[in-house]
This record gives structure tokens, C-alpha cells and sequence, in this order.
């Protein structure tokens, strides 16, 4: 793996090699990770895994064609054949008028923000086993819980640059730490498994071992004896490990490249509002540590923070440089990179956190569910039906009481939008980090 500034470097160089090949434009990502990973199982060391992975991505265009290609093989040879294809690739390509690097004038300029992204602590593989080891012990401690799926840890290193042809180069190094356990509680038909996961830039950042295991072993025998719902119009309550997922559906409706294609169910709500006053939904690229800062977007531009919903209404598209053109508008520093043309994307996205506290959020609540896991794809991104499978906890007369499985909570994304309402328990160690939300008249099919 290069450190940063070769990174740069060799994208730079492989922009050298593209525009002597007769390239118009282009731009070249570099990127290499390492990890380490060890689980156990029952105490028994079941998986040490190290994977090393290093990968060049070129884009070229050439007149109105575009093409982009990759190699894994970094040698000079290789890269001059990378160049000579992917020009002669762009040469025959159909033309497009919205493929271009970004506008020039939006490029990220001088030092890029320092984010804290990258920890100096590399855990050995003993230290790794270590973790797992007490993790999965602290689980099965629990009361309740008879057998493990496993305890691991993990720790690895990436490096990213990209470099564009008409005056980008920027790249950054950072480090993951990821730590989880897995057991099951209960006997024969009447076992359940449940799990805890945390991940974080530094190894600080993380829980203690022994929380983590003891949150699995918890979540484990909360599922014993689980009932059925009946079906039926009811409140349902998201916990926040899964009520980002709302985020999500919401941001992918948001991409321009889906508003370009006609393909969002937010297509005629730009800058409507359609959430209730008190939602805001924020995207912070530049939060120190986050899982998902990043200091420049996947086409060189500078990041920033970004009210995605205020006060309720949407504040317009997120875009790359290509639903720009399409849209007519200006890319938003949103743009994503993997092994080809650019993406869109968010980083750190939350929903702020309401006024009341999780109990006072259900305690109107005569009868409906708590759900702490959601199963399935089942949301169309054009209409915004949402069904999908699920399972947690009861709520009657404003309590938990007990836990349901085997039930789908269904509405359309518009509706449930602007119902949804958030408790103040926001936590700030996921991705996509939101408290508990409730929405009210979804439909619940049980029994």
C-alpha cells in the first residue's frame, strides 16, 4: 500500500500516461486497503484473515465520449495499457453531452480540513483475538443465552487519492476498528439470535468488550417467546438501529441521477415539505472521525455541511457533475467514487434529535409495535411503497410488552414522511445516526 503522497502521485502520473494517449480529460482514483480480522468461537480461534487490495481507476474522455476502466496491477507497462485502451474505449463510446469532469472553478483549493480519520494504533492479531474472545464470553455470560454464532474483531488502513486533469490532486488515509458478538438464547424451536456491532475510525472510539457482548447477550433473550400481531392500522416505532434506514430510502429519492431518469417518488416535492416542521435532517462530511467524513467529494470538490430537510422541506437534489448538466444546476459536492464514473452520495447523515424522550414518545400508544430489526428490500424507489419484514417488541398502554415476530409494516414513503415524529435520544457513533422514531398508520400485517 502507498502512503498519501504516493498515492497522489500515481494518479497523477496515470493522468500523464492518459493525455499522452490523446485524452481530452480525465481522472484517476487510486485505492488500497489492508484489514485484519480475527473470530472466534466458543472460546476456539475459527477465522484470522488478512486481505491486501490495491486498485487503479482511470476516466477518459475523448470529443463526447467517455470511458472508464480499472487494474489491479500497478506496474508501468500495465498502466500504458490502461491509458491506451480506455482512450480507444472513449473514442468508440456514444456520445454524451453531460459526461465531464467537474466544473473547474468548483475544484477544492489549498490545505484540505485535517478530520482525525486515521488512528495510529495497530492492533496485532493476538490483540484481535483477545477482544473477540472477551466480547463473545461477556454474551454468553447473560443470563438466558445457551450458544454463540461468534465474537470478532478487526482493523484495517485505506488510502484514497484522486487526481483530475485540469488541476486536482488531494488524498487522504484512514483507519476502521470494528468489534461485534453474536449468540443465541433459548432451546430447540424456541431459539433466537440477536447481535452488537460497533465500528469507529479509532480504537477509542469503541465500546468497552464487555458492553458489547453483554448488549448481544441482552438483545438475544429480549426475542425469547416471541407473539404474532394482529393485523391492522397501528403506530410503529423505529429503534434507532434501524430507523436510519428511512434516511437512506430518502437519499437515494434525492440523488439527481434518479430526479434525472424520473425515477424518485420525491420528483414533484422539491423544496415542499413534506415532514413535519421539527424534522431537520443534516449530511456533515466534515465531522472529526466520522465513518463517513471525507475532506473532497469523488469529482474534487470541496464537502460541507448540507441541511438535506429543514424545518420539514426538502432544500433541492443532491448532484454530481453529470445530473448538474442534466438538471441544469450545480454539481453539490455529493459525488461518490468506486471502480468507474462517479456516484452520489451522502457521508454523516442524522436527523436531530426531537423533545421527548423515548417513553413519553410511546406512552399514547394503546396498541402497536417497537421494531428492532426490518427484513427485506421491499421499497419501490419511483412510488415509495414501502413493506417490508420485521420483528421486536410490543407496545401496549404506552409499554413494552413482549416480543412479536413474523409481521410486515407497510405505507408509502410520502405518507409516513410526514407523520414522523423523533424522541431525543440521538447517539453519534453510526453512519446514519437517528433516536427513536415513531410514525403513526402504517399498516401492520400479523395474524
Amino acid at each position: 500500500m502507498l502512503d498519501v503522497s504516493a498515492a497522489q502521485g500515481r494518479a497523477a502520473a496515470l493522468i500523464d500516461r492518459a493525455r499522452k494517449a490523446g485524452a481530452d480529460a480525465a481522472d484517476a482514483v487510486y485505492y488500497a486497503d489492508a484489514s485484519e480480522s480475527v473470530a472466534v468461537r466458543l472460546g476456539k480461534l475459527e477465522d484470522l484473515e488478512r486481505s491486501e487490495s490495491e486498485h487503479v481507476s482511470l476516466r477518459v474522455f475523448a470529443g463526447t465520449g467517455s470511458a472508464s476502466i480499472g487494474s489491479s496491477d500497478l506496474g508501468d507497462a500495465a498502466l500504458d495499457e490502461l491509458a491506451a485502451r480506455a482512450v480507444a474505449m472513449a473514442r468508440a463510446a456514444p456520445e454524451d453531452p453531460n459526461a465531464a469532469l467537474a466544473p473547474e472553478d468548483m475544484l477544492a483549493r489549498g490545505p484540505l480540513p485535517e478530520l482525525d480519520l486515521a488512528d495510529d494504533d495497530a492492533p496485532s492479531p493476538a490483540h484481535l483475538r483477545e477482544w473477540a474472545e472477551a466480547a463473545e464470553a461477556a454474551a454468553l455470560a447473560v443470563a438466558g443465552v445457551t450458544n454463540s454464532q461468534g465474537g470478532s474483531a478487526s482493523a484495517g488502513r485505506t488510502v484514497m487519492a484522486l487526481a483530475t486533469s485540469h488541476g486536482f490532486v488531494g488524498g487522504y488515509l484512514t483507519t476502521s476498528h470494528g468489534l461485534s458478538a453474536s449468540v443465541v438464547a433459548g432451546e430447540g424451536a424456541g431459539m433466537q439470535r440477536d447481535h452488537a456491532w460497533r465500528s469507529a475510525r479509532h480504537r477509542a472510539d469503541l465500546p468497552s468488550v464487555d458492553e458489547i457482548g453483554r448488549l448481544a447477550g441482552e438483545r438475544a433473550v429480549a426475542r425469547l417467546a416471541p407473539g404474532r400481531l394482529a393485523s391492522g392500522p397501528m403506530p410503529v416505532v423505529f429503534d434507532p438501529r434501524v430507523g436510519g434506514s428511512l434516511v437512506g430510502h430518502l437519499v437515494s429519492a434525492m440523488a439527481g441521477s434518479a430526479i434525472a431518469r424520473r425515477a424518485s417518488f420525491l420528483l414533484e416535492h422539491d423544496g415542499a415539505r413534506i415532514f413535519p416542521e421539527d424534522i431537520t435532517i443534516i449530511d456533515e462530511p466534515l465531522r472529526p472521525r466520522g465513518l463517513r467524513s471525507r475532506p473532497f467529494d469523488g469529482e474534487g470538490l470541496p464537502t460541507a455541511r448540507r441541511v438535506l430537510v429543514e424545518n420539514g422541506r426538502l432544500t433541492g437534489w443532491l448532484m454530481n457533475a453529470a445530473a448538474a448538466r442534466q438538471l441544469g444546476g450545480r454539481p453539490t459536492g455529493h459525488a461518490t467514487r468506486g471502480g468507474g464514473a462517479p456516484g452520489i452520495g451522502v457521508s454523516n447523515t442524522h436527523i436531530a434529535a426531537g423533545a421527548q424522550t423515548p417513553a413519553e414518545l410511546i406512552a399514547d400508544i394503546a396498541d402497536g409495535v417497537y421494531v428492532t430489526e426490518v427484513i427485506g428490500m421491499g421499497v419501490n424507489g419511483v412510488t415509495g411503497d414501502y413493506s417490508r419484514g420485521a420483528s421486536g417488541l410490543r407496545i401496549v398502554n404506552g409499554q413494552i410488552a413482549g416480543p412479536v415476530a413474523e409481521f410486515t409494516i407497510a405505507g408509502n414513503l410520502i405518507a409516513m414522511f410526514g407523520r414522523l415524529r423523533a424522541a431525543n435520544d440521538l447517539e453519534w457513533y453510526r453512519a446514519v445516526n437517528v433516536p427513536t422514531l415513531r410514525v403513526d398508520g402504517m399498516t401492520v400485517a400479523g395474524d
